[in-house]
C-alpha cells in the first residue's frame, strides 16, 4: 500500500470467519446475535461511539455524524427482525451506517478546511473574509468516539478523506481502516470487486497527493510537550505574541473557519494574532480538551461583564516541541459538543489540563 495514512487501522470488523468477527456458523450463532439485537439498549451503548467516529470520516462534521448514528440504529432497530445473522451485528450495523452516510453525501459539497480551498494568504494583516455559506470541517472530541488508531481520526486525514468523492471515501475507510475485504466491501456497497479495488486505487492517490503523513501522531505526550503547551497557553493569556513565535515551527500553519484565508509561517501568523485578534493580555484564558487524538484549548475571551465566553476551539498539531499546525474553530455550539464550559468566572486563571492528560480523555480543567 503507497499512502502511509492508509496503512492505519481499525480492529477489524469485516464479515469474515474467524475469531476477528466473532462469527459463528449455524443456530447457535444466529441464536446469539439475535439475543444481542434483542438487548438494543445494550447493543447501541456498545456500538454508539465507534459508529460515531465512522460517521464522522464519513462526513467531517460532529454533529451531522450524531444525527446519522441515530439514523443508523433506527434503521438497524425496524430491521432486527430480518436480521439472518450472515454477518455479526457489528458488521451489519457498519453496513447500514456506511449507506445511510451515502445517501445523506448524495448531491451535497464537501467539508473543507481553508488550506483546502487555495494558497496561503501573505497579508495576515488584511480584513478577514469569513463565507458561512461553506460547510466547514468540524474537529470531534476525542471522548466522543472510540478509535483503535488516533490516525484515523486526526484532522489532517479526516479533512483529506473530504477530497474524495463519497463512494472512494466508503471504500477507503471499509477497506483499509476496519480491513474489509475487497469482496465484503463490494457486498455491503452493491457493487463489483473490480470497482472497489479501482476506487480504492484512485483514493490511494488523491491520499497520497495530500502528503500525509503518520510520524507526527504520537500516543502520549512527551515531558516538552506538556512544557510546550503550558507555554502556549501563557502567552496567550499574556498576549505575548513574540512568545507564541518562538513556540511554532518556522512554516506552521493557521487557519479559522468560516474565514477562507489561511497563513503560513511564524511571521505571518504572529502579525494575523497581533493584528486581528481582539483580545489583550489576560483577557484570554483557555480550557483544555483533546480533539480528533490531538491536544486543544477551548479560548475564551472576556466578556463586558468581566467574565469570560466562548471565541474559538484550537486544536494543535505538534511537530517535537513545537506547533505545527492550529485549526481555530468559532461556535459556542463546539464547545456545548465538548463539554467545554459556557462561561468562565472574572477570577479565573489558565491552566494547560491537557499537558497533564492524554489522548482519548478531556483534559477539561479551570483554576480560578
Amino acid at each position: 500500500m503507497e499512502s502511509t495514512m492508509t496503512e492505519v487501522r481499525e480492529a477489524p470488523t469485516g464479515p469474515t470467519t474467524g475469531p476477528t468477527t466473532g462469527q459463528t456458523t449455524g443456530p447457535t450463532g444466529l441464536a446469539a446475535k439475535q439475543a444481542e439485537l434483542a438487548d438494543f439498549p445494550s447493543l447501541t451503548q456498545r456500538y454508539q461511539r465507534e459508529l460515531l467516529a465512522h460517521c464522522y470520516r464519513m462526513s467531517g462534521s460532529v454533529h451531522e455524524a450524531e444525527d446519522l448514528v441515530q439514523e443508523t440504529l433506527l434503521r438497524a432497530w425496524r430491521a432486527s427482525a430480518d436480521f439472518e445473522g450472515r454477518s455479526s451485528v457489528r458488521t451489519w450495523l457498519y453496513r447500514i451506517a456506511t449507506n445511510v452516510c451515502l445517501t445523506n453525501l448524495e448531491g451535497r459539497p464537501r467539508r473543507p478546511l481553508p488550506t483546502g480551498l487555495g494558497t496561503a494568504d501573505s497579508l495576515a494583516g488584511d480584513a478577514l473574509e469569513a463565507d458561512p455559506e461553506v460547510p466547514w470541517l468540524e474537529p470531534v472530541p476525542d471522548a466522543a468516539v472510540v478509535v483503535a488508531e488516533r490516525d484515523t481520526i486526526r484532522l489532517a486525514f479526516i479533512a483529506a478523506l473530504q477530497h474524495l468523492p463519497a463512494r472512494q471515501r466508503a471504500v477507503l475507510v471499509l477497506r483499509d481502516v476496519l480491513r474489509w475485504s475487497a469482496a465484503e466491501t463490494a457486498e455491503a456497497l452493491d457493487t463489483t470487486t473490480a470497482a472497489v479495488n479501482s476506487a480504492l486505487q484512485r483514493a490511494h492517490a488523491q491520499m497520497a497527493s495530500r502528503a500525509l503523513t503518520a510520524d507526527t501522531v504520537q500516543d502520549e505526550l512527551t515531558a516538552e510537550q506538556r512544557v510546550l503547551l503550558d507555554r502556549y497557553v501563557e502567552a496567550f493569556w499574556r498576549k505575548d505574541v513574540d512568545e507564541v513565535v518562538r513556540l511554532l515551527t518556522a512554516d506552521a500553519v493557521w487557519e479559522m473557519p468560516p474565514f477562507t484565508g489561511w497563513y503560513r509561517g511564524a511571521e505571518n501568523i504572529a502579525r494575523l494574532i497581533d493584528t486581528q485578534c481582539p483580545g489583550g493580555a489576560h483577557d484570554m484564558p483557555m480550557v483544555a480538551t483533546w480533539a480528533n487524538g490531538q491536544p486543544a484549548f477551548g479560548l475564551y475571551m472576556r466578556g463586558p461583564e468581566g467574565d469570560f465566553v466562548p471565541f474559538q476551539l484550537q486544536v494543535l498539531e505538534l511537530d517535537g516541541d513545537r506547533v505545527a499546525h492550529v485549526g481555530a474553530f468559532f461556535g459556542e455550539r463546539l464547545f456545548a459538543t465538548f463539554g467545554l464550559p459556557d462561561r468562565l468566572p472574572a477570577d479565573v486563571r489558565p491552566d494547560a489540563g491537557a499537558a497533564r492528560s492524554g489522548p482519548g480523555g478531556s483534559g477539561h480543567d479551570v483554576s480560578a
